[in-house]
């Protein structure tokens, strides 16, 4: 679901790719069709509380381009997480939730997930998996707004179409931009999974359609270091963060994921103390 919160105080300065933390009470309804949660399971006196990143409509009613900085509130994506090795705590009761519904949003955002000092020609790519997508879509926004001259590439892996909320904005957004491109890739849909159909492609998930080379071809450039930024968000096994490890051959997670693959083809690391050209998510 796409939820937008109204604070009851100032909103706070955003920045495109930062986070906050939603919270509710144990006490709040759940919907239906949920894991059960034990009995006592929640501490009764304690808010359940989760990190969501800022999402963005990218375009308000009018069809201007729209900021989280502009906006008079706060947008998040959400997916329901319906079972768990655990049952799931906040989604079903955020899920819950109806128009005017009450609920705890911390004013303080968070996050270095943001866009660094970018020449307006740079090429950016943007990887999610699933909600992933949300911070992608301020950072889009911001680009869009400041008059990016770069190609602009957003891409999204889901598992149906059906959870592919923004796809009739980006859809929009690339009609109206000659440099953006917008790239919804599937694994459950029919396409993906019956190779007896003539529109058969597999499953599509981002490790492939880097190295298979179509993330270049959609591009339209080459993955160049030298010109080009990339923003992961998404799963942690999408991102494979690397590890705090001296043997070169355990610093990566194993199957390895996008950013063992990035740094193959030369890309570093942003870092505090570091800046480099390969920016991932971590709350």
């Amino acid at each position: 679901m796409i939820l937008r919160v109204v604070l009851d105080g100032a909103k706070p300065q955003a920045i495109a790719g930062q986070y906050t933390v939603l919270g509710l009470a144990p006490a709040a309804r759940r919907v239906a069709g949920v894991q059960a949660e034990l009995p006592g399971g929640l501490a009764s006196d304690r808010l359940i509380q989760r990190a969501y990143s800022l999402s963005c409509p990218i375009l308000d009613d009018t069809g201007r381009i729209a900021t989280v900085r502009e906006l008079d509130y706060l947008e998040f994506y959400i997916v329901l997480v319906r079972s768990g090795a655990s049952p799931p705590a906040l989604t079903p009761r955020l899920f819950a939730l109806e128009i005017g519904s009450r609920l705890y949003c911390s004013p303080k955002l968070h996050g270095h997930y943001t866009l660094p000092e970018l020449s307006p020609d740079a090429n950016i790519v943007l990887l999610a998996t699933g909600t992933g997508e949300a911070p992608h879509n301020a950072i889009l926004a911001e680009l869009l707004a400041g008059g990016h001259r770069g190609r602009i590439l957003s891409v999204v892996s889901v598992r149906q179409d059906r959870d592919l909320a923004y796809r009739r904005v980006h859809e929009r957004l690339a009609d109206r931009y000659a440099n953006y491109r917008y790239v919804p890739l599937t694994t459950r849909e029919p396409r993906n999974l019956d190779n007896s159909r003539p529109d058969y492609v597999g499953k599509r998930y981002l490790q492939d359609y880097l190295t298979s080379g179509q993330l270049e071809r959609d591009l339209q450039s080459r993955l160049d270091p030298a010109n080009t930024h990339l923003f992961l968000c998404g799963t942690p096994q999408m991102i494979g963060a690397p590890q705090r490890s001296h043997d070169p051959a355990t610093r990566f997670p194993h199957p390895g994921g996008m950013v063992e693959l990035l740094e193959r083809r030369g890309f570093q690391i942003d870092l505090p103390h570091e800046r480099g050209n390969l920016h991932f998510e971590s709350y």
